[in-house]
């Protein structure tokens, strides 16, 4: 008998417990490295990173920070007056309209930036080293695969601002 064409999706396999669990073990290892690579910057905690990360990929007004952070503007307010202080942000009045303020980094907040994240490639530089040569190709493929469901599911958190929100 001849096959039917129909216009239906094809239906996807079922997502396993063990393909689950593959994936919270990575993570896991992630999680770790981040947590690792945070503790070479002690004079920031980590929702600080993830604002210097923020401001690393250019100048914002406090609005534009709060949203990019997911957080409110107050809460902003209080850790850009934190990082000020730290030396690692600095606030500019814009000339052409007073009312304006841009928050941006210092050159300590932008080393600081630069010492995390270089920890963190190196660290997995070394482990990627340890996975079989042959596999290494198929990794980077599952893990920009997994970045892109996460950004269809959640919204734009592949993206190098969000990165920074991982511990």
């Amino acid at each position: 008998m001849p096959s039917r064409r129909t216009n239906a999706r094809t239906v996807a396999p079922p997502v396993t417990d063990e393909l689950v669990d593959s994936v919270l073990a990575a993570s896991r290892a992630l999680v770790a490295l981040s947590a690792r690579s945070i503790a070479t910057a002690p004079e920031v905690t980590l929702p600080q990173f993830r604002m210097l990360v923020v401001l690393d990929s250019g100048a914002r007004n406090l609005s534009a920070l709060a949203e990019a952070l997911d957080v409110a503007p107050s809460t902003a307010m209080r850790m850009v007056d934190r990082l000020v202080d730290a030396g690692l942000v600095e606030r500019r009045v814009q000339p052409e309209d007073r009312r304006q303020t841009l928050l941006r980094l210092t050159t300590r907040g932008h080393r600081t930036v630069q010492k995390v994240t270089g920890y963190r490639r190196r660290e997995l530089a070394t482990v990627l080293a340890q996975v079989d040569p042959a596999q290494r190709e198929a990794v980077g493929q599952a893990l920009t695969a997994f970045a892109h469901a996460a950004e269809t599911v959640w919204g734009s958190v592949a993206t190098d601002e969000t990165v920074a929100t991982l511990p």
